[in-house]
């Protein structure tokens, strides 16, 4: 087994000395209103600076750069990491932040951070010497460790499966794992079936890279008890139901669930926070062969509810089904599962916005203002009983693939649902993992969804 190696990336982060040159990052009002020294503020009105966001305009002094304006527009709160552009507009050297009072100072250093990220593993990136200074009352730790976390899950999902299949993902799991000291463990092809995850083993069995599950066990007993759970369907190619070449052209990001709570993970084992961890990642290739699971097969999953096949190109819920009904054996205080499962959830609420599910109000309140605190946005869909009779079959007790083509995104958690009958509080993400056009803190590629604000969920969770 190949193992996995961390993308190694320079320091973005410096300290604040007599030396780091200014960046005012200002709105059009804060120019207007004239709160900077006539010269440099001259000089901007003169260049016809106007503060549009993303806008950089480089002030002289004594023949060389000694100062920069940088534009947050009219809304800040709008793009709140636009601090990203930083990272490539500024020449090389140590810069610091002055004024921005709409941002708070940790949202300006996540910001430039973020945009930091290339993906250099197959074509050489120029390494730029830049650095940011924050102020003293910023917890850079922190603001590291979520970079950390954000870029491998990039990395994962950008990497693609010739170089990410099962085995590949096992083994970026494993060193996640040894890195903090964690057990980590996997059940691999036939042992599947012996250890009862019928449907993972049916999803995976295809292809030339054995279908497993994979599991992490970090923290210490007596701790609140906290499971994530990623769906790593490391390529799909449909199955016997065969997407067509456009649909299939992005599906090394169909593991980006697991790509997501790995990356989840790294943060609450890097702070040390006060749980029992446990994470785990059913990780398959949904391939074509002889041996391929078919239209019209009918499985018995591991809690024994019987499924259906009405399409193979339903294979997430299947894979997800058998890892949650583990987890719920032995239910946890909380749990997480994250996934690309639908294509119903990008109509719903497009592409950089990740809708969950959850029963749990009070989880949902605490989601939201997560997500608000960090700027990660999130938005509740219905766990809606109504549809459950959607996903009845009439030959086993539920359909992989209800017919109709309607609220697809409801009544694949509803089927979820079904697999988690103990657990208490749970919540479902139906994410992208992938952006689809530059931003300034995130180029087109893999993409965190939704882990810094279950952070934030999770480390107030331990903190009591």
């Amino acid at each position: 087994m190949t193992p996995f190696q961390f993308i190694e990336r320079p320091a973005v982060f410096t300290a604040k000395t007599a030396a780091t040159k200014p960046v005012y990052a200002v709105t059009p009002s804060d120019l207007e209103e004239g709160k900077f020294e006539p010269p440099v503020l001259a000089w901007a009105k003169a260049a016809g600076f106007k503060a549009e966001a993303g806008a950089l305009l480089l002030v002289p002094a004594g023949g060389e750069v000694g100062s920069a304006f940088f534009g947050l527009g009219n809304d800040p709160a709008e793009a709140p990491f636009i601090t990203g552009r930083l990272s490539k507009l500024l020449p090389a050297g140590d810069w610091h932040i002055e004024t921005a009072a709409s941002l708070p100072p940790e949202q300006l250093a996540l910001g430039y951070g973020l945009g930091t990220y290339a993906f250099s593993r197959y074509k050489a990136e120029k390494q730029r010497d830049v650095r940011l200074a924050v102020p003293e009352s910023v917890d850079v730790a922190d603001i590291e460790r979520q970079l950390a976390a954000v870029f491998l899950a990039r990395d994962l999902v950008n990497i693609p499966t010739n170089e990410m299949g099962p085995i590949e993902l096992e083994g970026a799991f494993r060193a996640l794992g040894e890195h903090y000291g964690a057990t980590v463990t996997s059940i691999v092809d036939e042992d599947l079936l012996k250890e009862n995850f019928p449907l993972i083993h049916t999803v995976g069995r295809a292809s030339a890279s054995a279908p497993r599950l994979l599991e992490l066990h970090w923290g210490e007993k007596g701790h609140p008890r906290v499971t994530l759970v990623g769906k790593g369907v490391c390529f799909d190619t449909g199955g016997l139901d065969i997407k067509g070449a456009a649909n299939m052209a992005l599906m090394k990001k169909d593991m980006g669930g697991a790509a997501n709570v790995m990356g989840l993970a790294l943060m609450i084992m890097d702070a040390g926070l006060k749980v029992d961890l446990q994470v785990l990642v059913p990780a398959v290739e949904n391939s074509i062969s002889g041996n391929a699971f078919r239209p019209g097969d009918i499985y018995r999953s591991r809690k024994g509810i019987t499924v259906q096949i009405d399409n193979t190109d339903a294979e997430g819920r299947l894979v997800l089904a058998d890892a949650l009904a583990y987890a719920d054996e032995n239910p946890p205080d909380l749990m997480i599962d994250m996934s690309t499962l639908t294509g119903a959830a990008r109509v719903a609420l497009g592409t950089e916005l990740a809708p969950y599910f959850t029963d749990d109000e009070t989880l949902s309140a605490r989601l939201m203002e997560a997500a608000k605190a960090k700027a990660d946005p999130l938005w509740r869909l219905p766990l809606w009983m109504g549809y459950d009779k959607d996903i009845r079959a009439r030959a086993a007790d539920v359909t992989n693939s209800p017919s109709g083509g309607m609220a697809g995104a409801i009544t694949a958690a509803l089927f979820l649902k079904r697999f988690v009958t103990a657990t208490r509080s749970w919540a479902h993400f139906d994410i992208y993992a992938w952006v689809l056009a530059d931003k300034p803190h995130a180029p087109v590629g893999g993409e965190a969804f939704a882990i810094r604000a279950l952070y934030r969920v999770i480390r107030d969770m331990a903190a009591k």
